[in-house]
């Protein structure tokens, strides 16, 4: 079982930046792809980033982006610690969301039933 803890929410005025964790408790994180997801008010839950495990690369790529945070936001992972991080630049009032961070021992992608485990997300707000 795999268990995935959010944190680094808050409220940010636009332009402002916030970095969000998430903590896995897993023997060997670097063994799944992790994702980052979020769901806005009265949305659905939608693709923001992921970042493959060590041994799967898309064509020389290990990261991939949603078009709307593309060159924003950066999602990175820190294996020694099992932490997956998500640095975000530049942030927008749409960027106002429940963020969810997931997990996955499959190779992932942008449909969130291709992940297994999610945290409890933790709110962003982006207001001035």
């Amino acid at each position: 079982q795999v268990q995935l803890v959010e944190s680094g929410g808050g409220l940010v005025q636009p332009g402002g930046s916030l970095r969000l964790s998430c903590a896995a408790s897993v023997r060997t994180f670097s063994a799944y792809t992790m994702g980052w997801f979020r769901q806005p008010p009265g949305k659905e839950r939608e693709f923001v980033a992921t970042i493959r495990r060590e041994d799967v690369i898309w064509r020389d790529v290990t990261t991939r982006y949603a078009d709307s945070v593309k060159g924003r936001f950066t999602i990175s992972r820190d294996n020694a610690k099992n932490t997956v991080y998500l640095q975000m630049n530049s942030l927008k009032p749409e960027d106002t969301a429940v963020y969810y961070c997931a997990a996955t021992y499959g190779i992932g992608g942008f449909d969130p039933r291709q992940y297994d485990y999610w945290g409890q997300g933790t709110q962003v707000t982006v207001s001035s």
